[in-house]
Parts: C-alpha cells; sequence; structure tokens
C-alpha cells in the first residue's frame, strides 16, 4: 500500500486531497492543527502540528520510519493582504514564516523519510505569473517556493525523488472565502484534488489550473509594464 503524507491536509485542497487518496487506497497521514476534521476518514491518520514551530514539527515526524513515504504533499499556507498606506510587518512576517520558513522546518524532519525514487510536491500558487495589489507577503511567498521547488529538484534528482510545483488559481476554500474580490474562474476542491493527483500521477514537475487563468496571467506578463500596471491597479 503507498503511503503519502501531506501537510496541511484538515481543510480545503488538503481536506480534499487526504479524502480522495483514501478512497484510492493510499495510506494517508493528514498533519494540521485542527485535526478533528480528518480522525473520522477511513484509511487516515491524523497527525497535530503546528508547522510554524519547529519543535513541533520534530516531535510530530520523528517516530516515522526512515524511507517511508511514497508522496510528502507539502499543502499548509495562509494569505493576508497588505495596505501599504500603514504595511504590516508583522503580517507580512506570519504570511513569510507559515507559507515558507515552516517549509524548511518540515523538509529538514521530513525529506530523510521520503523513499529514492519517491515524490514532493510543494504548494505554490498561480500568483507567481503576475504581480497583484496588495499581495507583497503572500506573492514574495509564493515566488520563494516556486524558486524552492526548482532547487530541490536539481538536489534530489540522485535519490529519483521528482519534485512538483502546484499552482492553484482560486479554490473554494476558507481561505479564498475571506476575499472580498471576484475570482474568476473559481474551482471547487474536488476539482483541484483531481487535477493534482492527475498531475502528481504523471510526475509533472508543475501542476498549474485552471488553464485558462493560467494562460491569461502568462499572456498578461507579455504586455509592457505600464500596461500592465494600469490593468492591475483596477482591481
Amino acid at each position: 500500500m503507498k503511503r503519502v503524507l501531506i501537510v496541511g491536509a484538515t481543510s480545503g485542497i488538503g481536506l480534499q486531497l487526504a479524502q480522495d487518496y483514501a478512497a484510492a487506497g493510499w495510506q494517508v497521514l493528514a498533519a494540521g492543527r485542527n485535526t478533528t476534521t480528518v480522525r473520522d476518514i477511513a484509511g487516515v491518520s491524523a497527525i497535530s502540528v503546528d508547522i510554524t514551530d519547529a519543535q513541533q514539527v520534530q516531535q510530530a515526524f520523528s517516530s516515522l520510519p526512515d524511507y517511508s513515504l511514497d508522496l510528502l504533499l507539502l499543502n499548509a499556507g495562509t494569505c493576508e493582504y497588505l495596505d501599504t498606506n500603514q504595511f504590516d510587518g508583522d503580517a507580512f512576517a506570519h504570511v513569510i514564516n507559515t507559507n515558507l520558513v515552516a517549509l524548511g522546518y518540515c523538509l529538514q524532519q521530513l525529506l530523510t523519510k521520503l523513499m529514492d525514487g519517491g515524490q514532493l510536491a510543494l504548494t505554490g500558487s498561480a500568483v507567481v505569473h503576475l504581480p497583484f495589489p496588495r499581495a507583497e507577503a503572500y506573492g514574495a511567498s509564493k515566488a520563494a517556493v516556486h524558486y524552492l521547488a526548482g532547487s530541490l529538484r536539481l538536489d534530489l534528482a540522485a535519490r529519483g525523488i521528482t519534485v512538483s510545483e502546484i499552482q492553484p488559481g482560486f479554490v473554494a476554500t476558507p481561505l479564498t472565502a475571506r476575499n472580498l474580490f471576484d475570482m474568476p474562474w473559481l474551482m471547487t476542491p474536488a476539482q483541484a484534488s483531481q487535477r493534482i493527483r492527475h498531475g502528481l500521477q504523471r510526475r509533472r514537475a508543475t501542476i498549474a489550473f485552471p488553464r485558462r487563468l493560467i494562460w491569461s496571467l502568462k499572456l498578461l506578463a507579455l504586455l509592457p509594464l505600464s500596461w500592465q500596471q494600469r490593468l492591475l491597479q483596477r482591481m
């Protein structure tokens, strides 16, 4: 039986992935802060952890045997929009710590748990294709995840481990429910899970969706910078 550890599996996309992998016959380890959402799912074992706390991460995963995971999916994240008229450094740090620094804590403890020839997946964002207003913290953290995935891909190739970067657009989750703006091509967690699992099955380096949003962002990125600014400042 294949084994997957999903970090950030207690809500949104991560929760849907835990349910779908369990239904497909995988042994699922679901890690997150509020594990009550996964405790009654057949085939899922809950691991309670706050990944922004290095000591908690070490304690939560120390008992896992080395080379015991087929797939490690680092999915946890948060988003806060900033007001540059009164830039909130604490909010900026919170997003960077959750979306980036915490990944370092997880990688420190879990890379040895991933078997040679296995798979590592990092959840980034479609936002890396174009800057958005008020997304300084979120965008910076996901741009760093993009670079991190690329570097890990090079360094883990010697172990036969493939690294996938997941770049979702807007997905209806508790996180996006806080957004006060229109979200084009909004997807359900089930739709997102299907695309992620499909991409991971094929060991794709980049799993970006929905295509209409991704291509729209890439086309906008080709415009002159002054045009981009005029369009994006209307958001």
